[in-house]
């Protein structure tokens, strides 16, 4: 059973993470436009600062493998990102504003692998208690959305910045009050390199078909508020709306226990994909429509939520014990950071100031439908209790 103390702490972790997620994801665009950026211009950044996902993790995570101490580089990098976060009330020009996005996005990306492992470790790989922390990062998400629309809304996209400090300023001092778990039983696993386990066969479907999710994601964490605003939605429903896809996504936290017990992994990752493909269409074709706009929203607990904790219990299936932090940062790394770059900035290239905006959402789907393809091949194979059942 997970200490009530233990508990709290991880979930407040979680929910002061995904709550400057829950401003950056959503604003940074509305932040970058009202500094007079152009579309392109913010592709770039975001494609910039989404690339430094690439190599930091896995930089981190070595260090966290050798040491076992993730909490220390949970606390270096929250205090590194509040750091380099503050830095773009000063930076107005192109150059020093990147800069400052991506030193903050390269701090940033070290947390959530250790926080993860952590967590995982604490808790044994129980879905049920991961999923009773981990939906503590997707209420702090819903929060800070629905406030900084309307804040921003209602002094300027100025907030945006001491929004952001105001959140990260808690994710330090939470990170001070946590402690770092103890491990049971000290790695005595098969000694079996990590590359074979990267360049297996299986892996590399699951990476690939992952990498075209987050590439079909770009749009989305790029211009999804802009768009919403050039539809004429108010501030306020904007933070609605994206807070919509986090309830729903909180829904499959909650129950993830069930889908696993229901489903084969290699189901869910199909699903979630697929489906993914089926909301940008959505999106790109029926936003203005408020129906069509919600239903897309709630099929976020799918492409998102479901296959979160999909792939979160392939990689504790797939990689020894002391191979997670560095199994973690591989998938961040090159799944979120890869993609994650490529389709913000070729949703840079095709948005056109809005223009292309229904182009560019039909490029999203056309991409996760090939991620989705390429997880049909995944070798389907039951769900080993360790991995996090």
């Amino acid at each position: 059973m997970l200490a009530s103390k233990q508990f709290v702490g991880l979930s407040i972790n979680y929910f002061w993470y995904f709550g400057i997620l829950g401003l950056v994801v959503p604003f940074l665009s509305v932040f970058l436009d009202a500094r007079g950026f152009t579309s392109l211009e913010i592709g770039e950044i975001l494609a910039v600062i989404t690339a430094a996902k690439i190599v930091a993790p896995s930089l981190w995570a070595q260090l966290a493998d050798k040491s076992g101490k993730q909490l220390i580089i949970v606390r270096v990098g929250a205090l590194l990102t509040l750091i380099c976060f503050s830095l773009i009330i000063w930076a107005y020009s192109y150059w020093p504003l990147m800069f400052s996005l991506a030193m903050f996005s390269l701090f940033m990306t070290s947390i959530l692998p250790q926080l993860e492992v952590m967590t995982l470790n604490s808790i044994r790989k129980s879905a049920k208690i991961y999923g009773r922390i981990r939906l503590w990062g997707s209420i702090g998400f819903i929060i800070v959305a629905m406030l900084s629309g309307e804040l921003i809304e209602r002094y300027s996209a100025e907030a945006f910045s001491y929004i952001g400090i105001v959140i990260l300023v808690g994710l330090c001092i939470s990170t001070l009050l946590s402690k770092q778990p103890r491990i049971a039983n000290k790695v005595t696993l098969d000694n079996v390199s990590i590359k074979t386990k990267v360049f297996n066969t299986n892996f590399l479907l699951f990476f690939f078909a992952g990498l075209m999710l987050q590439m079909s994601f770009g749009p989305y964490y790029v211009f999804f508020a802009l768009y919403l605003q050039n539809l004429a939605y108010s501030g306020f429903l904007i933070g609605l709306f994206i807070a919509i896809g986090v309830v729903a996504e909180i829904g499959i936290f909650v129950f993830a226990a069930l889908f696993f017990k229901s489903f084969s992994l290699k189901t869910l990752i199909c699903m979630s994909i697929l489906l993914t493909s089926l909301r940008w269409f959505v999106v790109g074709h029926f936003a203005d429509s408020d129906m069509a706009l919600a239903f897309s929203q709630l099929m976020h607990a799918l492409s998102f939520g479901l296959y979160h904790s999909a792939s979160i219990a392939f990689i504790q299936r797939h990689f020894n014990t002391n191979q997670q932090s560095r199994g973690q940062a591989i998938y961040i790394g090159g799944v979120y950071g890869v993609g994650g770059a490529v389709g913000a900035y070729v949703a840079g290239i095709l948005w056109q100031d809005g223009i292309g905006a229904v182009i560019t959402f039909d490029f999203a789907a056309i991409t996760a439908l090939i991620g989705g393809i390429l997880a049909l091949f995944l070798r389907n194979k039951p769900i080993i209790e360790r991995a996090i059942n």
